[in-house]
């Protein structure tokens, strides 16, 4: 007698092909997290920054009055400025990724008001004799600049603005004399460290 033929186990296939479904899916989601993240925050640059800004922390407390401490550091944030601005479009060029639009324009567009909130405010402080507020505020404010930005590029961007508004809330009780500190500690000692995470770990 000829037995029927058992149709075959056909259950591997299907695990197969929702493997193959998955992986795909995970694919593109990393795909799509790349094409919407920034990733022209330049990292060397922040090394430098932060060697130019213990410099001028350094500067700054050799001042004998506020206007000429206010001066270096308003320069140091100038000098800044320019070095971020290089590091950004050599970075972005190196790695074909626009400046002006997608994510490049969301990260810009997030970082602007806070720092430009600062500029004015640094201004008001200075004018009403509140200037011992300034170090808080540019700390607290760029801190925020850059966690609102960092939400449209790598994951360690916010955490370095976590940590500058953290030294900002201390920057609110400390002592006025330690603000030089402060400050050195933040746009110096942070950006050398995250901008030398940054630089190992995503593309310089």
């Amino acid at each position: 007698m000829v037995r029927p033929m058992r149709p075959q186990n056909r259950a591997s296939e299907p695990i197969a092909l929702h493997e193959r479904a998955m992986d795909n899916l995970q694919f593109i989601r990393q795909t799509m997290e790349r094409a919407a993240s920034f990733t022209a925050v330049p990292g060397r640059a922040g090394v430098i920054m932060g060697a130019s800004a213990l410099g001028a922390a350094w500067l700054a407390a050799t001042q004998a009055t506020r206007g000429g401490w206010l001066a270096v550091w308003l320069a140091e944030a100038a000098l800044a400025a320019g070095i971020a601005a290089v590091g950004i479009t050599l970075k972005a060029r190196r790695a074909g990724l626009p400046l002006l639009t997608g994510p490049g324009r969301k990260f810009l567009l997030s970082f602007l008001p806070p720092v430009l909130t600062a500029a004015a405010l640094t201004w008001a402080l200075y004018r009403t004799g509140a200037g011992e507020l300034i170090p808080a505020l540019w700390l607290l404010l760029y801190g925020a600049g850059v966690v609102t930005a960092g939400t449209f590029s790598v994951r360690v961007v916010p955490l370095l603005g976590v940590c500058f508004m953290a030294l900002g809330a201390v920057a609110l009780i400390a002592p006025a004399a330690w603000a030089n500190a402060l400050l050195a500690a933040g746009f110096g000692g942070l950006h050398i460290v995250f901008g030398a995470v940054i630089a190992r770990n995503y593309g310089g």
